[in-house]
Parts: structure tokens; sequence; C-alpha cells
């Protein structure tokens, strides 16, 4: 969960301004952008609902925007006996709209030619009204006061001046951004809360919310400034609308204390101290499994044909993973045949699929979300020596991929066969029966695995803590039999293996998912006492770096459960890191601050 700071302006009251950009793209002639600053910082906010009132010296950079220090790139001058100011950072300043097309520019009732630096005011000519130097274009300010209808008084020196007009009405048809921070000043590492209230005057919908410079939490001290604007459903968009906040005084929490307390699940946030806890060794259960079935070679098949294929009696889980190579459109089939002298059923438990992608990290979290929210599906009946697919992709087109996990539990033995299958050929087993069988490349795997489930047990001691899955050494990788060639085969990875984690010990700790191989894009089912959930990991994008974990879970009960299949299109090991949440100090049972 990234965390950056922006540059920002600080006031106690409701600021707007307009997106001051947006309407000088409109301007023709190349202009330097605006850099006035209010206290150091941005100063196009810089104004209250009422009167704009600037305060200026000539030839002095130092100024005042209702009473507020600001400082300009390109100060007032007098120009053949004329008190000037900057155009574009004027209007800004101002929160007044400078809008124009082909080298002009109009503000009010002034329009003023940027390339000759030639003012007119109501369409009547201004002799020395404007002037332009280098690239920027000055104008007269008694002239910028006549055209916004505004006042323009000076000191007894003639040398101090102050313009101050009407804001800007804007459209009234436009819908309006408004938000509010719970408080002003922060503490770094302190949590800011946002309360959003946007509305448009005709009761259209807000569709769209665009920030700029919201964080949850700065870290560093200093003024940030956070902006929003809205769209409404008929397209228009508000004006920007800005609050600041104060950051000072000794520090809540760190980037990673604040992370365990704040980040949600599948949130990405920075430990780089990671891969130096100690690792926790799980104690391996001896209980009930079944095989999986597992279809990786040819993974691109290039013409119609047999992929694996196998039998089973009871529960199987089936894995099959697939890109289409025929050229043209086809489709992954898995068919049961009935290979007992009785009836047999076959009933789906589970299933999960992703087809048809060309992303290949999809598959795998796609598929694991579609697994672990299903529940029992359909029932085939099948008479002996009967055949009916208990799965079929959607249609692949030629370079297009499928991912399916499926538990299956048949009452009898039932062959299994995965194919490639071009739309041409009916799913039938006189055609399966013709169909070759496709030789493995010689990268992937296929084959029977015996144990489709890995029961673990950790008893939590000291934290922080990891637990290693799928490294080969810690977590070793299941072995099985091609049925087609009857060769021994270990399956790195162990993608399609159901580890089931138990974790003991788990109350007031949070986990997080590492990757240690590369992008890892996967799923996990948590069980935390009554509370059950699916977590998509990462929430968005993919987990790359060991140093940057996505928050799993903060647990409630001693009792954690985690089912955890590695997923297809990603890479392992991955580790599971357990982080204790306890409250250092705190006040009337809130929790100020906690510890890793």
């Amino acid at each position: 969960m990234p965390f950056a700071g922006s540059t920002f302006y600080r006031t106690d009251r409701q600021r707007r301004r307009r997106t001051l950009g947006a309407v000088l793209a409109l301007v023709a002639a190349p202009l330097t952008p605006l850099a006035t600053t209010v206290d150091g910082l941005s100063a196009q906010a810089a104004l209250t609902f009422g009167a704009a009132q600037l305060t200026f010296t000539v030839d002095q950079p130092g100024a005042f925007m209702n009473g507020q220090t600001l400082r300009f790139q390109n100060p007032p001058r007098i120009i053949a006996g004329r008190t000037m100011l900057p155009l574009r950072e004027t209007a800004g300043l101002l929160d007044q709209p400078l809008t124009g097309a082909a080298g002009h520019a109009q503000l009010g009732r002034l329009s003023v030619d940027l390339v000759r630096g030639r003012a007119l005011l109501g369409g009547v000519p201004q002799p020395d009204g404007a002037a332009t130097s280098g690239n920027v274009t000055y104008v007269s300010a008694r002239l910028l006061a006549d055209a916004l209808n505004g006042n323009l008084s000076a000191d007894d020196a003639g040398r101090t001046f102050t313009l101050t007009v009407l804001r800007d009405g804007g459209n009234p048809l436009a819908p309006q951004a408004r938000f509010s921070t719970d408080k002003t000043v922060y503490a770094p590492g302190e949590r800011i809360v946002y309360t959003e209230y946007p509305y448009d005057p005709d009761g259209a919908d807000i569709t769209a919310r665009r920030w700029t410079g919201r964080q949850d939490v700065f870290f560093q001290p200093g003024t940030y400034t956070i902006s929003l604007n809205v769209v409404n459903s008929r397209g228009l968009q508000s004006e920007t609308f800005s609050r600041t906040v104060q950051v000072e005084g000794t520090p809540v929490d760190t980037p990673l204390t604040y992370a365990l307390k704040y980040a949600q699940p599948g949130d990405t946030f920075n430990d780089a101290q990671i891969l130096t806890y100690p690792s926790a060794t799980p104690t391996y259960l001896q209980k009930s499994s079944y095989p999986l079935l597992f279809s990786d070679s040819p993974e691109v098949p290039t013409q119609s044909g047999i992929l694996y294929q196998d039998s089973v009696a009871g529960r199987a889980r089936l894995l099959g993973y697939h890109m289409n190579g025929l050229g043209r459109p086809a489709r992954l089939i898995v068919m049961a045949r009935n290979t007992d002298t009785r009836p047999v059923e076959v009933r789906t438990e589970r299933l999960g699929e992703t087809a048809p992608t060309r992303v290949e990290s999809l598959l795998g979290q796609v598929t694991l979300m579609e697994y672990f929210a299903s529940e029992r599906g359909a029932l085939l009946s099948l008479a002996p020596g009967e055949a009916a697919a208990v799965y079929a992709s959607p249609t692949l087109n030629p370079g297009s991929g499928v991912n399916v996990m499926q538990d299956l539990n048949a009452s009898g033995r039932v062959e299994l066969t995965f194919l490639m299958l071009e739309l041409s050929l009916p799913a039938t087993q006189q055609v399966v029966q013709q169909l070759p069988y496709l030789p493995g490349d010689g990268r992937h795997v296929r084959g029977t695995f015996p144990d489709a489930v890995r029961s673990l047990r950790v008893n939590l001691g000291s934290l922080p803590t990891r637990i290693v899955i799928g490294d080969d050494q810690v977590d070793p990788a299941v072995t099985g039999t091609d049925a087609l060639t009857r060769q021994p085969v270990r399956l790195l990875g162990n993608y399609g293996v159901l580890y089931n984690l138990e974790v003991n010990g788990a109350a007031g700790t949070a986990v997080a998912l590492s990757p240690r191989g590369g992008l890892y894009r996967g799923a996990m089912n948590i069980q935390d006492g009554p509370l059950q959930q699916v977590i998509k990991l990462p929430r968005v994008g993919n987990a790359l770096q060991p140093n940057q974990p996505v928050l799993l879970w903060r647990a409630q009960a001693d009792q954690l459960k985690i089912d955890f299949v590695p997923a297809s299109g990603s890479n392992l090991p991955i580790s599971l890191v357990f982080y204790k949440t306890r409250p250092l100090s705190g006040e009337g049972g809130i929790t100020k601050t906690y510890q890793p």
C-alpha cells in the first residue's frame, strides 16, 4: 500500500480552485507553467468563497492573497509607466477562468492578443494595456480590475496595490466536489478519516471521483493538500475542491506498523526485514487424501488429441492448464467413462475455471476465486461403458488459454480423459477412441499424484516468523506417476495441491503472503472462528517482491485455518509471514500503536 507525499497549502476554511491547466490548454501560445506559491506552496486554491484580494508590490515577488503569503514567479512590473501583472499567474490566483484559442486569451471582459501583446476591453483597444516579456504576457492592473468588475487601490507611495475581485461564479450545471477530514492536524503515521459529500445541483448521479494528493496517512512532517474533482452522469466536471492537513509531532506509526493495523486484506505493504525472520517448522498431519490428476503437458497442443488419461474411484481433483495452439478454435474437454460393471454417479463437488484468456497470470487467480466460492454442482449418471463430459471449456480462440480445477466424487471406477478438441469434432467416445495421445513437451508435467491435500499444523511462538511453501526443501514437491508413460514425476511448486494449514496461537496476529519466486497472483480461503472469507491476493495487480508482502488476515480466534492452493501461472515458493499486533499503549481501550 503505497504512501507518498505531495505539495500543499494550508487553510482553516473550505477552499476551491478552478483547474487552470485545463482551460489554459485552449490557449495556443506557449506559456510557462503556473508556479506561484503561498507559504512556499501551491497557491491556486488559496481562495475563500467571497472576494479574492491580492496585495502586491511592484518589482517584489512577495505578495498576499486573502492574508496568506505568496511568491510570484514573475513579479509585478512597471512597463511603459503602467503597473502590470503577469496574466496567467494572476488569473489563477484570482480563481478566474482564462480561456482562448489561436493565440488569444479571454479573462472577463478583457481580450489579449498573446502574440502581439495587445489588449481590448469590451472590444475597445487599450493602448499599452498588455505587453510581452519573453514568454510572459503582462496586463495592466487597472485594466484587470475593470475587466473583472473589481477594485484597485494603492498606498501613499504608489508602489503597493490591492486588487479585489469577486470570485468566478462557475458553471451552474456543474457538480460540486465536497469532502472533509476528521481533523486538520495529525501526527506522523496517524490515520486520516475522509468523509465525502459531493452533490449535483440538479440531482444527477456523481459517476466519477478524481483525487489528488489523497493518502490515508503521511509519515513525514509537513503541510499537505488533498483535492477532489467529481464528474456527473452528464459528463460535467466540478471545480477542484481542496483541504489541507498539517502533520507534526511524535510519530504514531511506522509504515509497517500502520499497515498491520489498517491495511485491507489483499493490500501490499513494505517490510525490508522480511527475509531475516526465522522460519517456523510445520508438522505434517496424516489425514485422508485423494489423488490429483494434473494435465499440463503438452501445455500448448498443436492438434486435437488426448492430453492425459487415468482412472479413479471415489474423490479426485483434476487440474488442467492449457493454451490452444491448434491455429483454429477448440475446447478443453474432460470425459468420464464408466469402466465399472454397474451404473456410476459422478458428482462435481467444486469447480473453478478461467477461460478464455490470453493473460497467463489471470488463469490461476480467477480459477481459485471460483473454486473456493463454488458449491456442489452437476451430477452425471453413467451406465456401464457410457461416457460424458464432466467439464467443457468455453471456446478457445488460437492463443487463448484455460485453467480448470475440479473436485469430483465417483461412486465407482471411471476413466478420466483430458483432451483438446477442435470445434468441428463432436465430444463422443467414438471420437475419443480415434484421437492420438499427445506426447509431452519435455518441460511441463502431467501425472497422477496420490496426495491432493497436504495438512499442516503450526504452533506459533516468537514472532515475526515465516512458513515457507513450495520450495522443494522445507516443503518437498509431491511425487506421482504419468499414467500414459508409466514414468515417475515430481510436481515442483505443488500446483493443484490444497494446503490445509492449521495455525494455533494465532489470536492477535497478522499474516501476510510474501512472494519468493517472482510474480504471484492467487487466492486463499480463511476460517477464523465463525468467520470465513476468500481473499484475493493481491487485491489489485501482482505480488512481485519478497519485501512487499500482501496482507492476508488479522486473526481473532486462537486457531486460524488457511486453505491455500498454489496458483497456476504464478511462481513458487511463497512465505506466509506472521506478525504480532500487540498494543503498546492506549487510552480508553483505543490502541495507539502496534509493534510487529
